[in-house]
């Protein structure tokens, strides 16, 4: 739902009929973003190196936009795409604690240095409005929940270092420079498009790889971490809001579902969807990085751009399991 005459979120030189960026737009979350823009009558522009994203992606999206193949590393390529741009989604990074932990250089280039050049550009681009993918990973395993954005950050990977660092930069290019930079820390995301086929994938999407093609289901640790799992739609709507409201700049904000269910628990869930009742999982040894529990408190998120929780996890997780049953990793 987009911002209405009535809406106080909306502000009157700013519409979604403005031509938008999404880095990371053949991706999960980036082509999800894309699509609904594209739907509301922006016109956007993508670029992304498709290191993790799939041109499958692209090839889903309803409606016409420009395609950049390139990292946002590279100077040529992100001033094409920053062409006439007023708002940009910064979705790109590589979105993986283990692979941070394998290597962490490559997480390094991908999100730090990678926000650091794509600010830089959009600030001498005179982008208005710069909406932030952040994570959840910031907080690490404090025992306080929910979880809400004054505690302090406390990161257990390269990963979650490198994205926290992207929320400084981000305040800082607004305090400075007048950039209205917005940082929407993401809570464990998913839903359609989400790639199950990798190590490095949301457990959700591998839960239901594993179950729909008859495999055992692979628990890192007891499955008594918990997590506050986040349906797609709730993290695009968000992004939609995050780029009209006229407050929050240069602020953090949770982007949650604000309930947290244990891995073993969604696991009873996903079984029942799926049918496959008689499955047992494979635990294995707790991976680096991982962070115990999870659960956000949304408060700032509404105070500032006012959002709201559209789908919730047990409806969201019958539209990803009907999903999985038409997509291309169907086997």
């Amino acid at each position: 739902m987009l911002a209405s005459a009535d809406n106080p979120f909306q502000i009157a030189n700013m519409s979604l009929t403005t031509k938008c960026l999404v880095t990371g737009g053949a991706g999960f979350i980036g082509s999800n973003l894309a699509d609904e823009l594209i739907k509301q009558g922006a016109k956007v522009s993508i670029i992304d190196n498709l290191v993790t994203g799939f041109r499958e992606n692209l090839e889903e999206i309803r409606g016409d936009f420009e395609f950049i193949e390139g990292d946002i590393n590279d100077d040529e390529a992100l001033a094409r795409a920053l062409e006439g741009v007023e708002i940009v989604f910064h979705q790109a990074a590589l979105p993986s604690v283990p692979r941070s932990v394998e290597n962490p250089q490559e997480t390094h280039e991908a999100c730090v240095n990678g926000t650091f050049k794509l600010l830089i550009a959009s600030r001498d681009s005179a982008v208005k409005r710069f909406v932030y993918a952040a994570s959840s990973s910031a907080y690490g395993n404090q025992e306080t929940l929910p979880k809400v954005e004054t505690m302090c950050a406390e990161p257990l990977s390269p990963y979650a270092a490198a994205k926290l660092m992207g929320e400084h930069y981000c305040a800082v290019f607004h305090e400075v420079y007048g950039l209205e930079t917005l940082s929407l820390r993401y809570f464990n995301v998913f839903g359609p498009r989400q790639n199950p086929s990798s190590f490095y994938s949301g457990v959700i999407s591998r839960f239901i790889d594993a179950l729909m093609s008859d495999q055992t289901p692979v628990i890192y640790g007891d499955g008594e971490q918990s997590r506050d799992f986040t349906y797609i739609a709730n993290v695009v709507d968000a992004n939609l809001k995050a780029a009209q409201t006229d407050r929050g700049f240069g602020k953090v904000m949770n982007t949650a579902n604000g309930e947290r269910i244990t891995l073993n628990e969604l696991l009873e869930v996903l079984k029942d969807l799926t049918g496959k009742h008689d499955v047992t999982p494979d635990h294995q040894e707790e991976r680096a990085g991982d962070v115990k529990h999870s659960q956000a408190d949304n408060s700032a998120a509404v105070e500032y751009y006012g959002y709201e929780k559209l789908v919730g996890l047990e409806e969201g997780l019958k539209r990803t399991v009907d999903w999985w049953k038409q997509s291309r990793f169907a086997k």
